[in-house]
């Protein structure tokens, strides 16, 4: 079993930085990919950012240039660096790990950009 625990979050003014990180435990398979959705009230869960194993990392185009996902392969922990908020980025954001066809997810943890 795979576990995900998230950290980070909280609530920000437009234009400010928050910072996730996402640390995982259990049986994992180095050749994962690792990465971070989100879900805003009434809407779908979304990719935010995902980095592969020793691969490079991709956005979603309403993130780049602002987001950056980085990962320590010795921790088994993936970050999300988060700046330039903007109320369009609130929501309950997701850590994921992807093995084949094992998708995992942490809890959740909320980002409130508000005035």
């Amino acid at each position: 079993q795979v576990q995900l625990v998230e950290s980070g979050g909280g609530t920000v003014q437009p234009g400010g930085s928050l910072s996730l990180s996402c640390a995982a435990s259990g049986s994992i398979f180095s050749r994962n990919t690792m990465g971070w959705y989100r879900q805003a009230p009434g809407r779908g869960r979304e990719l935010v950012a995902r980095i592969p194993y020793g691969g490079l990392p991709n956005y979603a185009d309403s993130v780049k240039g602002r987001f950056r996902i980085s990962r320590n392969y010795a921790n088994k922990t993936v970050y999300l660096q988060m700046n330039n908020l903007q109320l369009a980025d609130t929501a309950v954001y997701y850590c994921n790990l992807l093995f084949g066809t094992a998708n995992y997810w942490g809890q959740g943890t909320q980002v409130t950009v508000s005035t």
